[in-house]
């Protein structure tokens, strides 16, 4: 449990408009060593010494690593991890002006998909805009935020299209795959099926106006999902757990990988 008047302590901090709780403690779908994934919405110039300052006075080690935005890459960017009481809890920065135009973008239909590190798919930008329709608002003195979560609780229509006929993608993959079959490019192959994978989740979420916060659990969360082929989790996670490397093993999963595909997207 984090100290009860942490959030508003953070909001204290100057450029810090609100403390979210996101992760799998904000959907209840948490265990109990689960972390405290905190989402620090700021604006403007962020008081780091200050947060410094306040994670030296709550965190087991005071001498905690906190960084300045844009530290940890272009879309996560930036916070610092502590233990507090024995507990892991993520600081975790979000530009709210960019996370607003984020929300526009999805509004018009509109995407990107960003290189950040610890995410092997790429960081979906719409993430944003699910992350605080999903999460649980700890700190909000202006209710800004709130307002927010209000407007993104209905997934936009116009990103489920354009998601939808983002999974063009796939057959480009496929053939891509399929010429690194014959040399035995297990690794290529393998890279390539993660993405094809990968992009069948988005299609599916999208179709059924759900949003998708992360790579991790995407397969299991997609195979619950009312439009899924039946068997879809289990049918992905043996095409990615089994590849092969011999030509005709992979040729063998490409075949698998291709009849999945056709499945989803028709």
């Amino acid at each position: 449990m984090i100290p009860a008047d942490l959030p508003e302590r953070l909001c204290a901090v100057g450029g810090v408009v609100a403390v979210a709780l996101g992760g799998s403690r904000a959907r209840g779908e948490h265990r109990p060593d689960s972390d405290w994934d905190l989402g620090l919405y700021y604006r403007g110039p962020l008081d780091v010494p200050a947060l410094r300052a306040l994670a030296a006075s709550v965190a087991d080690d005071p001498d905690v690593g906190i960084g300045e935005p844009g530290g940890w890459g272009p879309w996560v960017d930036g916070g610092g991890w502590l233990r507090i009481g024995g507990v892991a809890v993520d600081w975790i920065y979000r530009d709210l002006d960019r996370v607003h135009q984020v929300w526009a973008d999805c509004r018009a239909g509109r995407y990107e998909v960003g290189v950040q590190p610890g995410h092997p798919l790429g960081f979906y930008s719409h993430v944003y805009a699910g992350e605080v329709a999903r999460c649980r608002i700890l700190a909000d003195p202006t209710g800004e935020l709130t307002a927010l979560r209000a407007e993104t609780s209905t997934y936009p229509p116009e990103l489920a299209a354009a998601l939808a006929a983002g999974g063009w993608e796939v057959d480009l993959l496929l053939a891509g795959a399929a010429k690194a079959v014959p040399a035995g490019d297990s690794g290529y192959v393998a890279g390539c099926l993660f993405r094809v994978v990968g992009v069948l989740v988005q299609v599916l979420h999208a179709r059924a106006g759900r949003w998708l916060l992360n790579e991790k659990g995407m397969i299991a969360s997609a195979g619950r999902l009312p439009g899924a082929p039946p068997q879809f989790a289990d049918r992905a996670q043996a095409l990615l757990g089994a590849v092969g490397r011999t030509p005709e093993e992979l040729a063998a999963t490409m075949a698998t990988g291709r009849a999945l595909a056709a499945e989803v997207l028709g």
